[in-house]
């Protein structure tokens, strides 16, 4: 970093880079007394998002669902199929896909870790006004225009 931008502060993309580490950290603790990671959260509550809405993602419409790479996804779903949290079947309409869906003790699992995280984001964003303040929305709506951006 240069004595110039050393006195200007922090870049936004380092400040970016922090906040998502220390959101993943402290989910990552949080969730461990119910056998997850802030990844395994991640897939799991897509997983249970995407059902209610009455789909049965793939492994690769998880991937990008998330916006984990789908190498990732396919090994974070064989431990999440080993724990037996979630089911890979196979594709009827193309073998070489894999459906995903949770089994009735993701699902539990899933209920138990939500309202974890959910404490959690409400003490992050307390600063902003809460989860639901209007500083928090309009954050969300900053990042989610930085994330549209195609690279």
């Amino acid at each position: 970093m240069s004595n110039t931008a050393a006195l200007e502060g922090p870049t936004p993309g380092y400040l970016v880079w922090r906040l998502s580490m220390k959101v993943r950290t402290a989910m990552d603790r949080a969730l461990t007394p119910l056998g997850l990671t802030h990844a395994t959260y991640s897939v799991l509550t897509s997983l249970h998002g995407l059902r209610r809405a009455g789909e049965s993602p793939s492994q690769r419409q998880l991937a990008d669902h998330t916006g984990l790479e789908p190498l990732y996804v396919s090994k974070l779903a064989r431990s999440l199929e080993k724990a037996g949290l979630i089911t890979r079947p196979r594709d009827a309409a193309d073998s070489r896909a894999l459906r995903l869906a949770l089994t009735d003790e993701g699902e539990a699992v899933v209920e138990r870790a939500i309202p974890v995280v959910r404490q959690l984001m409400a003490r992050l964003f307390e600063p902003l006004g809460g989860p639901d303040g209007e500083r928090t929305r309009a954050l969300a709506a900053d990042l989610q225009v930085l994330l549209d951006v195609p690279l």
